[in-house]
């Protein structure tokens, strides 16, 4: 095993943090300073529309919001639609 084999294994063990962004508000200051318990902020898309993952502020995917099943019940989970080159993107 070569140096390199010994750097890609302890990399594929890293963990990342991938976020999601399901939509972006634009409220005037004025509308955000009245906001309270069981207000609604208004997004800019679609329950359909599709989701964005990003790794920082890099867009790596898109999919599709959906409820888990079986031991996950309740929990969020994303079904990917489309994924941008990795090698790219980062």
């Amino acid at each position: 095993m070569d140096d390199s084999d010994l750097a890609s294994g302890i990399l594929n063990q890293v963990p990342i943090e991938i976020s999601i962004s399901v939509g972006r508000a634009r409220p005037l200051v004025r509308d955000l300073v009245r906001l309270k318990r069981d207000s609604v902020l208004a997004l800019d898309r679609r329950v359909e529309d599709p989701v964005e993952l990003f790794i920082g502020d890099k867009l790596i995917a898109r999919g599709q919001l959906q409820e888990l099943e079986g031991e996950q019940a309740g929990y969020l989970g994303v079904r990917l639609t489309e994924i941008i080159d990795l090698r790219e993107a980062l």
